[in-house]
């Protein structure tokens, strides 16, 4: 699958969210298994180390968060950067083509309990430094089934029109407190769908939907890998979440584009990637 339908499309632009069917063979799987498994424990093929990790290697009693997990491994690189991810982004936003913003390895553990949680929040919360943040997408990949007893990834539908939360929070650990707080400063209820999916299924989200998850509460770990996308020509607002890592690395003025290696091109409309990479834009 390469392209969305246009009631996919309708879906993903009235909820917030869609589920595409599996994009990745089971081979594939297994081999983005066993190299997520690596990256988690500190093992980094390239010998190149991620823009940053919580907690350090050796510790997985916790959730594990690694950020720019591509550089190190060249099988986490294939699925990050992958083509058809970023022509289904561009296709469900509407706009000319699509970035790498950063990816999230995640690891969540075995009976994780709270520690496994992941408090309700909109990524657009966090990515202000971004010009057209509103056209940005999520997609997080399946690297193991992922349903209601290992802690799936829950999204409240329709609740990309709601505009900026404050109650936004991804280290939140109290989800019930946290969500009463939400319906509050919303005046709206607060009711999430299960994004179920097998291994290799891949959700994409709209940056300002609201989504979290729960604990693990099976005996084997929860992995994935979020590849967080902005349109291809967004640029630097200058005062605006300037602490967010990925402005460490492009270390902008104000107005200046999302460009060069550090944010590829995943997929531009009618232009052939080997061209994009070509070019090195």
């Amino acid at each position: 699958m390469t392209s969305p339908t246009p009631e996919n499309i309708a879906f993903f632009r009235k909820y917030g969210y869609w589920l595409s069917p599996p994009l990745f063979t089971e081979m594939e799987i297994a081999d983005l298994q066993s190299h997520h498994e690596q990256v988690v424990q500190g093992r980094y093929e390239t010998d190149r180390p991620p823009l940053s990790r919580k907690p350090e290697p050796g510790h997985t009693s916790t959730l594990v968060q690694v950020n720019n997990a591509y550089w190190t491994d060249a099988t986490i690189a294939r699925v990050v950067l992958n083509e058809r991810i970023g022509r289904i982004a561009t296709n469900l936003a509407g706009t000319s083509g699509m970035r790498l913003w950063h990816d999230q390895l995640l690891y969540k553990p075995a009976q994780s309990g709270e520690d496994g949680h992941i408090g309700w929040h909109q990524d657009a919360g966090y990515w202000a430094c971004v010009d057209q943040v509103e056209y940005a997408v999520t997609a997080w990949v399946a690297v193991d089934e992922v349903n209601e007893e290992n802690g799936c990834m829950e999204v409240v539908p329709g609740s990309h029109t709601w505009g900026f939360v404050k109650e936004n929070h991804f280290h939140e650990k109290n989800l019930e407190d946290q969500s009463r707080r939400i319906e509050a400063a919303t005046g709206k209820p607060f009711e999430t769908t299960c994004c179920v999916l097998p291994a290799g299924g891949v959700s994409f989200h709209r940056s300002w939907t609201m989504h979290g998850s729960r604990s693990n509460r099976s005996h084997q770990p929860r992995r994935s890998i979020a590849i967080h996308m902005i349109p291809d020509g967004a640029r630097y607002v200058a005062g605006q979440g300037d602490g967010h890592s990925s402005n460490t690395l492009l270390q902008p003025q104000d107005g200046d584009p999302y460009a060069g290696p550090y944010f590829p091109v995943l997929y531009r409309r009618d232009e052939p990637l080997a061209n994009i990479w070509a070019t090195a834009e």
